[in-house]
């Protein structure tokens, strides 16, 4: 495995405190771009308060008690367009799926989506996920999906990135032994990053069983925009899936 650290970079190109400051860290960026279309503005106010999860209240034992009914429960970090979230939902409807995200127009994205395709099995999370982790039972979920997460290019803002020793562990402890979570990205270092503190971690091992499996997207991958966007600008996306102890 140690021979595929050096071909991703050549890519074209915990439950804690929350006064601590690591769970205070924020991942994401701005929260809010364009103005919100009148259709958007009114599921903000009438669909989000039935879909938003309650961190003030202690989260279910079994978090498959917020679907009506879920076989496992499933979390995408930073969803940004809503593509994946809501085509694995579709795909998927015997599974729950929490999505999380603190940009005000993926929000309203997602639930345009939601609301279109009248989907019961997607529940959100409009803030920092850094909060939802903490908030989360201990083993209460199959999959973590975190598709192209701001890659804070200046080394100053490493410290930012989504992946760290200390996420990795607050991952798994929300992980099932054997569940999954799948990372893809489109900027080279941040692969190389993101691998070397998965290899390192005792919690995860990475599936990968040929030299090339990162180039391949996994079979039910739904593509995002923001993919789209990189392939038109010349960047190759890398996928990977680690698995839990």
């Amino acid at each position: 495995m140690a021979g595929l650290v050096p071909a991703i970079r050549v890519f074209d190109s915990q439950r804690m405190d929350p006064n601590s400051p690591a769970s205070q860290r924020a991942f994401f960026g701005r929260r809010k771009g364009h103005a919100l279309k009148p259709r958007q503005a009114v599921l903000f106010d009438t669909l989000l308060p039935r879909l938003a999860l309650d961190l003030a209240k202690p989260a279910p034992s079994d978090l498959r008690s917020l679907f009506a009914p879920a076989d496992a429960v499933r979390l995408e970090i930073g969803f940004g367009g809503a593509e994946h979230l809501i085509a694995q939902a579709q795909a998927h409807p015997a599974t729950g799926f929490i999505g999380s995200d603190a940009f005000v127009n993926g929000v309203a994205k997602a639930l345009v989506a939601i609301d279109a395709h009248r989907l019961g099995n997607v529940r959100l999370h409009f803030g920092d996920a850094s909060e939802l982790i903490d908030w989360l039972p201990e083993g209460s979920l199959t999959r973590i999906d975190l598709l192209y997460p701001d890659p804070w290019p200046k080394r100053r803002h490493w410290k930012r990135r989504f992946i760290q020793d200390d996420s990795l562990k607050r991952l798994a402890r929300i992980l099932q032994a054997g569940g999954e979570l799948r990372f893809a990205t489109d900027i080279a270092d941040y692969a190389a990053y993101a691998l070397a503190r998965v290899l390192r971690s005792p919690d995860f091992v990475w599936t990968a069983e040929q030299a090339a499996d990162w180039r391949n997207p996994w079979p039910d991958f739904a593509g995002t925009r923001y993919e789209a966007k990189a392939k038109r600008e010349g960047r190759a996306p890398g996928y990977f899936i680690f698995r839990r102890h």
